[in-house]
């Protein structure tokens, strides 16, 4: 399994918090944290996006209390492909909004 692929799916080299935290990009922050604000009707600031990928001691800050790689984690799980319950509904926000992370897992599965 690819180490810069998070719990659930998404993978985290191609992840634009992570772009803009190994680029030092100020500007796809701010971008990032709008984008986000709107998708998760949360308000999301600019110095709060940055992160190394889900497995790292740096992460963006929404990913610190992440409901899917805390299950994962607990349940001693490489990703969300390994349990029993997937889909679960805690994947459901992260399947309608990235693509390919459902079907990266199911592939994962087999």
């Amino acid at each position: 399994m690819n180490q810069m692929m998070a719990y659930c799916g998404i993978m985290c080299d191609e992840c634009p918090a992570y772009k803009a935290t190994t680029d030092d990009n100020d500007e796809l922050r701010k971008d990032t944290a709008k984008k986000w604000s709107k998708m998760t009707k949360t308000d999301i600031r600019p110095e709060q996006v940055n992160c190394l990928g889900c497995r790292s001691e740096v992460r963006f800050d929404q990913c610190q209390v992440c409901e899917i790689r805390a299950c994962s984690i607990e349940k001693k799980l490489g990703h969300c492909g390994e349990c029993d319950s997937f889909p679960c509904s805690k994947l459901k926000t992260i399947v309608d909004n990235v693509p390919g992370t459902k079907e990266r897992l199911e592939a994962l599965r087999k």
